[in-house]
């Protein structure tokens, strides 16, 4: 059970490793404990899984025991994406269950629990799901999946096809269609396949949209590196807009016309800018520490107070219940918007910069050059340095001391420390460096007034983590 340990967004581990139908078992038994014993709901789950190995199998195993543990089970009657399973949470006030690893590697699988609001389970939420696990009864035999959907205890859903309704009923897919513009749509093998061509069908040029559950020795993440194929099929087929997902499509990473990358920081300012000036819509502004400073310069011009909390979308979803949010999101690729549910949604927000750009009567590249033009330029960078844990240890310990005053020959006259240390130096640009909570991991992140100044200050940092100031 020790090997059972949530992180920033469900349990993933390992196939055949620590994710087992044992362990699921014990994960399972212990959600439908909390269900039942906290009162979370009388409504049940809402179970969906993305493409993975024995993604099927796997939820099966897991509808079977919730059904044992007598809590009703609403099942996907094929592949869902996460935000698909989220909404359902929300549509029939249950708990979703998540079969997947999200953007981890092809030999991963995972468990995330959605609370019936919609979005990610709190950490307080999971604190008393784990507290369950030692009442886990590990000789339980459910039925066989079969015989629970003939009693009724299981019943399965047309998850997608009603997820694919309710963005028909906030999207402009009209304005799309009607400009006849082409969309390039890399599914990364995961369960956004075939969704996007469903919404628009004939303008959509699809990559890696069948099963593939190794996904080609990549991990399904929709950054820059892994996407070469997307930027030149937009080359070749002349496309306006490119759109990736990760494994279970709750992340966005976009290309603009000319085939070049358009980063999470750009994205969610784009939709600060649409939303606000061009939906008249009011609300909160609420970004992670990671994020670009233009949305804070943007919520000054633009009448919007901006909320920085720590990394980890489950921040920003409490505000989206909580509070009137206008955007929200953090650096990573997941972003949420008023007017929809308080979770992540990567084919959502990819369609919704379409509509953008197809209503503006501009470029995906010009739009970003206008957000330039009136914020100034705000350019980032990040490294994930693999180092040795005594040396991570090391650069948190000299960061958080003080230590380091100065960075590529820039003063730094400010420290924040949310999460990690945040450098600001005295041209406004600044420098985070933050620990991977799992592994021997530094992640580096800087902003800065261009594309080089933003690199150097991550380079010169990077340097420092051999011999960090003392």
């Amino acid at each position: 059970m020790s090997t059972i340990k949530f992180g920033t967004d469900g349990w993933r581990a390992i196939i055949a490793k620590d994710y087992t139908f044992e362990n699921l078992s014990i994960v399972t038994q212990a959600t439908a404990k909390w269900i039942k014993e906290k009162g979370v709901t009388k409504e049940g789950v809402v179970i969906g899984h993305d493409a993975r190995f024995m993604g099927r199998e796997f939820s099966e195993h897991v509808a079977s025991v919730f059904a044992a543990m007598e809590v009703p089970v609403r099942m996907a009657n094929s592949i869902a994406p996460t935000p698909a399973v989220s909404w359902g949470a929300q549509h029939y006030n249950a708990v979703g269950i998540v079969i997947t690893a999200s953007h981890n590697p092809p030999n991963y699988n995972g468990f995330k629990i959605k609370a019936p609001f919609g979005g990610p389970a709190s950490p307080a939420q999971i604190d008393e799901v784990e507290s369950f696990y030692g009442d886990a009864d590990p000789g339980l035999t459910p039925l066989s999946y079969k015989e629970y959907l003939h009693t009724g205890q299981i019943r399965e859903i047309s998850l997608t096809s009603q997820y694919l309704d309710v963005l028909r009923g906030i999207l402009d897919l009209e304005a799309i269609r009607k400009s006849g513009i082409k969309i390039a749509h890399d599914a990364m093998f995961g369960a956004s396949q075939g969704l996007v061509k469903t919404l628009l069908p004939g303008q959509i040029k699809e990559l890696h949209a069948e099963i593939n559950p190794s996904f080609n020795g990549q991990a399904p993440e929709p950054i820059e590196k892994n996407l070469y194929e997307l930027s030149e099929l937009i080359k070749k087929e002349g496309c306006a807009v490119g759109l990736a997902n990760d494994g279970d499509a709750d992340r966005i990473g976009m290309y603009d016309e000319k085939g070049q990358y358009v980063d999470s920081h750009q994205i969610l300012s784009l939709l600060v800018k649409y939303l606000s000036q061009e939906k008249k819509m009011s609300g909160l502004i609420v970004k992670t520490f990671s994020t670009t400073n233009m949305l804070n310069k943007m919520g000054e011009k633009y009448g919007h107070k901006t909320i920085t909390l720590p990394i980890g979308f489950k921040h920003v979803a409490e505000y989206f219940v909580n509070d009137d949010v206008i955007v929200g999101g953090e650096e990573s690729g997941g972003i949420a918007v008023k007017g929809h549910i308080p979770e992540r949604d990567g084919i959502y927000i990819g369609l919704l910069i379409t509509e953008m750009v197809v209503k503006s009567g501009r470029t995906l590249s010009q739009l970003v050059q206008d957000l330039f033009d009136e914020f100034g330029i705000h350019s980032t960078y990040r490294n994930d340095l693999h180092t040795e844990e005594s040396k991570k240890q090391a650069m948190m310990a000299a960061a958080k001391a003080k230590k380091i005053t100065e960075i590529a020959g820039k003063k730094v006259v400010e420290w924040d420390m949310l999460d990690g240390v945040k450098h600001i130096l005295e041209d406004g640009s600044w420098l985070m460096v933050r620990p991977s909570g799992t592994e021997p991991l530094l992640r580096i992140y800087s902003e800065a007034g261009s594309a080089e100044g933003a690199i150097k200050l991550v380079e010169t940092a990077s340097a420092m983590v051999d011999n960090p100031p003392v």
